[in-house]
């Protein structure tokens, strides 16, 4: 058993552990089995969503470890987040309560707005995980949809649990993928601070003023593709395979081999040594130990300084590739 996973407290008072098992791309067949194994393993935090199209088979991972007695279900942190799809209030909420039901723990630990997007509503019995297409051949492009975030995020709002809203079934909410302008407008409303942002964060992209912004505002940040162009490679994105893997950059095997850690390692401690939450994924149970043990050593600030050096402002996961709206600056 691995060392107890630090954390990171939360605006709502809860605390997440700094990392996490990812299951984007985690195939629904074997997704069980790896959840279960990442728990053995020491993991308490799983990240998922209703995209991922795989909640319900890592729920069923979850559930097996529960009553095996390895962990409770209070030891366990489980991430979700809400497809652009489902903005509008109604289906918000629909779509929440399916997403609850998949994973089978009675609530989700964090809700996210997966994206600042939203799409035209297309009916769950006519396709049930649409991503950013109206057909399941995946030709034809979701119009956007005329719905603000703050009906979004009011949903949200009231899917929490509280005293005053003891049916709610959410502990946390917080948004993905949005940038510095749209925090400030959500702070101007929100009646429920929202307690993380997830972001994509790697050397090649680092966003330090969007990061100081969301901490400097009691937002944790948790950062997704630490590995960089790794997590695209096998998506076909043609960006990722021309970039030099970050695990082969000269600056990140000198740092790994002085402390006699993986390149991984290096990648993702680079990462929470500064307060930012990751979520790596692997198949192979040495590399998801390696993960885990990922704070157990310290880089200097000047090895800091050295990863974040490699920043050119590469991003791989943007809608705008698929000819969604364009999002990002």
């Amino acid at each position: 058993m691995a060392a107890k996973t630090p954390t990171v407290k939360l605006a709502s008072g809860y605390d997440m552990p700094i990392v996490g098992f990812g299951i984007w791309k985690v195939p629904r067949d074997v997704c069980a089995e790896q959840v279960y194994n990442a728990i053995k393993l020491g993991y308490r935090h799983i990240d998922g969503a209703w995209d991922y199209t795989n909640s319900a088979e890592a729920g069923q991972g979850v559930r097996r470890a529960i009553e095996e007695g390895i962990v409770k279900r209070e030891d366990m942190f489980i991430t979700s987040k809400l497809w652009n799809n489902y903005h509008a209030r109604e289906h918000a909420f629909e779509m929440a309560k399916l997403e609850n039901e998949a994973w089978g723990l009675g609530y989700l630990d964090l809700f996210l707005i997966h994206f600042p997007i939203a799409l035209e509503f297309i009916p769950f019995d006519k396709i049930r995980y649409p991503c950013f297409w109206t057909d399941k051949e995946q030709t034809q492009v979701t119009p956007l949809a005329k719905v603000p975030i703050s009906e979004t995020w009011k949903a949200l709002e009231d899917m929490v649990q509280t005293k005053e809203n003891p049916n709610g079934f959410v502990k946390s909410i917080g948004v993905s993928n949005f940038h510095t302008q749209l925090l400030y407008d959500l702070l101007s409303y929100a009646n429920i601070h929202p307690s993380v942002l997830q972001i994509e964060h790697h050397p090649y992209l680092t966003q330090p003023d969007l990061i100081a912004m969301a901490q400097e505002n009691n937002i944790a940040v948790t950062g997704y593709s630490t590995f960089g162009p790794q997590s695209f490679i096998e998506l076909g994105n043609a960006t990722a395979k021309e970039v030099k893997p970050l695990f082969e950059t000269d600056v990140v095997k000198s740092i790994a081999a002085k402390h006699g850690k993986s390149p991984g390692q290096v990648l993702l401690r680079w990462c929470t040594q500064r307060n930012i939450i990751v979520i790596p994924k692997s198949n192979s149970v040495d590399r998801l130990k390696q993960n885990l043990e990922c704070c157990s050593f310290d880089l200097s600030e000047d090895e800091i300084k050295q990863i974040s050096s490699l920043n050119i402002n590469l991003r791989f996961n943007n809608p705008s590739t698929l000819g969604s709206a364009r999002i990002f600056p």
